[in-house]
């Protein structure tokens, strides 16, 4: 049967293929139809051409079959089914034998495989192209496949013959929070897979005035007239249904379209959240994914000991855009919570565009809270936990409040704290409201920062914000300014003088602001002992004559309406300020952790100079590698007849050094091995650093231990004559990134650096590029070194993320007026012809490179 009905169905399987393209539902119905019979023709002739001598096999072939697929000879069956012809007994008993011989061999009887014969009939295989075709056209069909067999056996005869000029237009326009294209439905119908929520809307346009309807599974709508001729239907697609456009009882287009439901936002923590490695930021890594994209993220804290108590809501950051799949860390600083130092439960929540929310596990953590030294400070915020563990226990936080009052010796005998506890006491004995406990812990903490930062502490904060609020008076007056001289409106000049009365009130507030941070800062220096201040500190912050100068000349310059000038003043009074606070910072440090400070600092010094002299050595190698590789170029050149043997090439050198060559040839060692033996002493000497800088901080930096088992093959190979070069390169990069975890030990250890420490050309990755030669090993040292780009700038990494550029210095803007000063000095100089020539020379020179 299979190879008779191979051929039908191969015309059937091409046919569906061609259905599956959706082939025929393009075509015009006319050849649509005649597509039709012709392969209906075309199946019935193979039909009748494979069936017409078609005859069923009979038992003997079924019988001869069996015994040659079996392997069985004499034909067994046949023998089986026979019967002798006489009735002689010993050709009886013969034959009785003969049988059962037979009849043992059918113990083995098989039907086996059937062997078609296609290969012979189809030798180019075209049916199993024909398969894959089928595959392929039902994966390229996907869900419209049912839809296009149906228009494939159904020519479109069925179509508007109102109107010659109809046109029929449907789209599906998916919610906006999806951010996906609107969805154009072919006007001869099929089918579709859209958002849920999604807008379906049809026009109709020409072919008669009858309005036609939009039939849907449960209703028929009809269409809204936009004209006399055009219609339009609009349907909210919330399910799968099946559509359909009819006008006078002829359809004209039906789709089947499915919503795809919009899944709610996944959240988890990508880690366990806990406490920043640095600071008092609470570190919250998260990771979600949506299946049209994010609309927001937060967190939600509730406290453990208090399920009940109403939770702590955090807006966490998102990539812009509405990401489909994202992923971060955020590390809010919630020291100054009330619950910090108090367990919580953390829960994540991410939000999508249909407003559908998703919720992760929740986790456990301890919100980091802030040390106080103070005594009292401490009284106070165990006070502030108390109240929020227990809201309710106010009696015990005013008996803990009236212990701290009745002794002022503790706090300094401040008026200030006195009075803001005495504040509390009442609000807690007669403020009966819920919010007046999260007051009292507001109150409670501000008096706690302050004992522990000190007045100077509030001062300086006050001051940052008095400059801040200057910075954008100046801002404003110098917009207003401009927009004054562009338009001459009385309104503009009103809002000028308006922006400069602004400006002078902004300076009379940075000038009681830097006041008060004064006297605060000599109060502390009265009370700890101003004796032991650096040298020159103490006039530095009692002068306050020069910072008065400069905000006269900023207020002048306001009145008068020169906001440059101001500006100016303003960079120069903000250098004065932070020379104040680095002359602070510098006095803050106890001796014994400056000298400390100041050992390290030396250490790290020690390692620049060791880059530098292995960044020397590695130049040298370089020089003997080319120079033996000249050399060995010289004598593989063929020599010309009649020319002499050239000599080879030596470096340089000056006579006397020619001469002390010629006296010591025999006892002077070769250049390799004085290499060599600089590189033990260099590694020896590296290894005494590492145990000092041990000693010191209590770890050795990975980096230098690398550089010596770097300096130890290198040194190996420098005294066997080899080459050394790749060694002694990785010793020059380890020994750059062992100087930048040596300055990232002296922070841990010491914390901030120092002004002027640390600057450029100082720092470790920078060690091999300050005073060193030009030669080809610093190069590649530096263009191969660990931490930097393709451009040579150092990569850092700035709290977790890439910062390419942090080694760039940024001159303020006090340091770019101060190099303008230099620079109109030294042209007004150069104008003076009758200087001498040397110093105008000069003056030139300075200009053109600056």
């Amino acid at each position: 049967m299979w190879p008779r009905l191979w051929p039908v169905l191969a015309v059937v399987g091409l046919f569906l293929l061609l259905a599956l393209l959706d082939l025929p539902g393009r075509l015009p119905p006319a050849l649509h139809l005649l597509l039709l019979l012709g392969f209906a023709a075309a199946l019935g002739l193979v039909a009748w051409r494979a069936f017409r001598d078609f005859r069923a096999p009979d038992r003997a072939a079924a019988e001869r079959r069996l015994e040659r697929e079996s392997g069985l000879r004499h034909r067994p069956l046949a023998a089986l089914a026979d019967r002798p012809a006489g009735e002689d007994p010993a050709a009886l008993a013969l034959w009785r034998v003969h049988q059962e011989r037979a009849a043992a061999q059918i113990a083995r009887l098989k039907v086996g495989t059937p062997r078609p014969g296609l290969p012979a009939r189809d030798p180019r295989a075209l049916r199993v192209a024909l398969g894959l075709a089928l595959v392929a056209g039902l994966v390229i069909a996907g869900g419209e496949a049912g839809e296009r067999l149906r228009r494939a056996l159904l020519p479109g005869f069925a179509g508007p013959v109102a109107g010659p000029g109809l046109r029929l237009e449907a789209w599906v326009t998916p919610p906006a929070y999806t951010g996906a294209a609107p969805v154009f439905l072919d006007p001869a119908g099929g089918a579709a897979t859209v958002p849920a929520g999604s807008r379906l809307q049809v026009s109709v346009t020409g072919g008669g005035a009858t309005p036609p309807e939009l039939v849907t599974d449960s209703a028929a709508t009809p269409f809204r007239a936009l004209d006399a001729a055009s219609f339009a239907a609009e349907q909210v697609l919330d399910a799968g249904m099946r559509l359909a456009v009819r006008r006078g009882g002829t359809e004209l287009a039906r789709w089947a379209l499915s919503v795809q439901a919009d899944a709610p936002p996944a959240v988890a923590f990508a880690e366990p959240p806990g406490r920043a490695q640095r600071g008092l930021g609470t570190r919250l890594p998260w990771r979600a994914e949506d299946d049209w994209g994010l609309a927001s993220l937060g967190a939600e804290l509730r406290l453990a000991a208090r399920p009940d108590a109403p939770p702590l809501v955090l807006d966490l950051p998102l990539p812009g855009g509405a990401p489909k799949t994202a992923r971060g860390t955020a590390q809010p600083d919630l020291s100054a919570h009330p619950w910090a130092g108090l367990e919580v439960e953390a829960r994540l929540r991410a939000r999508d565009g249909a407003g559908q929310e998703g919720a992760s596990e929740p986790a456990r953590l301890v919100l980091p809270e802030r040390s106080f030294n103070h005594p009292v400070a401490r009284q106070l915020i165990a006070i502030r936990r108390g109240l929020s563990l227990a809201p309710a226990e106010r009696p015990a936080a005013r008996t803990a409040l009236e212990e701290a009052m009745r002794a002022p010796e503790a706090f300094e005998h401040d008026t200030a704290t006195y009075l803001a506890l005495r504040v509390a006491r009442a609000r807690l004995m007669n403020d009966r409201r819920p919010e007046a406990v999260g007051e009292v812990q507001d109150l409670l903490w501000e008096t706690a920062l302050a004992l522990e930062e000190g007045r100077d502490g509030r001062t300086l904060r006050a001051l940052q914000q008095a400059r801040e609020a200057l910075r954008e008076a100046l801002d404003q007056a110098e917009q207003a300014q401009r927009e004054a001289q562009n338009d001459p409106n009385p309104d503009r000049a009103a809002e000028q003088a308006e922006r400069r009365a602004e400006l002078q009130r902004r300076i009379q507030e940075l000038r009681d602001a830097i006041r008060q941070h004064l006297e605060a800062l000599a109060e502390r220096l009265q009370r700890e002992n101003a004796e032991a201040m650096p040298e020159g500190s103490q006039n530095r912050l009692m002068d306050q004559r020069e910072m008065d100068r400069r905000t006269r000349r900023m207020e002048q310059a306001a009145r008068e309406g020169r906001t440059e000038d101001a500006r100016r003043e303003m960079a120069e009074l903000e250098e004065m300020l932070k020379a104040l606070e680095e002359g602070r910072a510098q006095r803050a440090e106890s001796p014994e952790r400056q000298q400390r400070r100041e050992r390290g600092q030396q250490q790290m010094g020690v390692v620049q100079d060791m880059v530098k002299r292995q960044s020397e050595m590695l130049d040298r190698s370089h020089q003997r590698a080319e120079q033996s590789e000249r050399d060995r170029a010289q004598r593989s050149r063929p020599q010309r007849p009649g020319q002499s043997q050239p000599q080879q090439s030596q470096p340089q050198q000056s006579q006397p050094q020619q001469g002390a060559q010629a006296q010591g040839a025999q006892t002077q060692p070769e250049p390799g091995q004085q290499d060599g033996r600089r590189q033990r002493a260099l590694r020896r000497a590296l290894g005494e650093l590492m145990q000092q800088f041990g000693d010191l901080t209590g770890e050795v930096p990975e980096g230098l231990g690398r550089a010596d088992q770097a300096m130890r093959e290198a040194q190996e190979a420098l005294g066997g004559g080899g080459d050394a070069r790749d060694a002694q390169q990785r010793a020059l990069r380890a020994l750059q990134e062992g100087g930048r975890q040596m300055a990232q030990s002296m922070q841990r250890q010491f914390g901030q650096q120092q002004p002027g420490e640390g600057e450029e050309g100082d720092e470790p990755g920078d060690m091999a590029g300050e005073n060193q030669p030009g030669g080809q090993g610093q190069d590649q040292a530096q263009g191969q070194g660990e931490g930097r780009d393709p451009l040579g700038r150092r990569s850092r990494d700035v709290n977790g993320n890439a910062d390419n550029g942090a080694d760039t210095r940024v001159p303020e803007e006090a340091e770019m007026l101060r190099t303008r000063k230099l620079q109109d000095e030294l042209r007004r100089r150069g104008a003076e012809r009758e200087r001498p020539t040397e110093e105008l020379d000069y003056i030139d020179r300075l200009l053109k490179r600056f």
